[in-house]
């Protein structure tokens, strides 16, 4: 597990280190910020052109049962609509960690605490409005992903999400 969670790290610091020489023609080149939804998280993307991204999103979920650490990367295309307004889609996957909490259900049942590794083949598609007057961005997204390790299963409703973010 140590070896894949390097590998994966190993392997977005180079795609990262690598698109710094691209020149983006979106309105701007970088936005970071804050999403929420069903996981929590932070959000930055980088414009690679006029309708390019990749965006990078660390995020927490968590309940009385388990908890979810997901450091998620996206490749995206964004399309305008009208003026400040436009929409995107994308895929990516993740990588994280899957934890259940220890707990006894209401038949007396005990569960004992685990954790394993959490691997995903993520898709994004959303709109996005631009904020004229101000360095905002405002998103609402549906980011649905397929889990390969916990319950193999593909998850499309618990996975709607609200960004704001300030661009630069």
């Amino acid at each position: 597990m140590k070896k894949t969670i390097q590998f994966t790290c190993v392997l977005l610091l180079c795609l990262f280190a690598g698109i710094h020489t691209a020149e983006a023609q979106l309105p701007t080149t970088h936005a970071i910020g804050a999403r929420f939804g069903s996981a929590t998280g932070v959000t930055y993307r980088y414009s690679l052109n006029q309708t390019n991204a990749v965006e990078g999103i660390l995020s927490v979920q968590s309940n009385s049962k388990y908890s979810r650490f997901r450091l998620v990367g996206l490749y995206e295309y964004h399309m305008p609509i009208a003026n400040d307004f436009s929409w995107f889609w994308g895929f990516g996957g993740s990588v994280g960690s899957y934890s259940g909490k220890a707990y006894t259900d209401d038949k007396g049942n005990r569960f004992d605490k685990y954790s394993e590794l959490a691997l995903s083949v993520d898709g994004i598609a959303g709109v996005e409005y631009k904020i004229p007057s101000a360095p905002i961005a405002l998103s609402l997204d549906i980011k649905p992903y397929f889990d390969f390790l916990q319950s193999s299963g593909f998850k499309i409703f618990d996975t709607f999400g609200f960004s704001v973010r300030y661009t630069f």
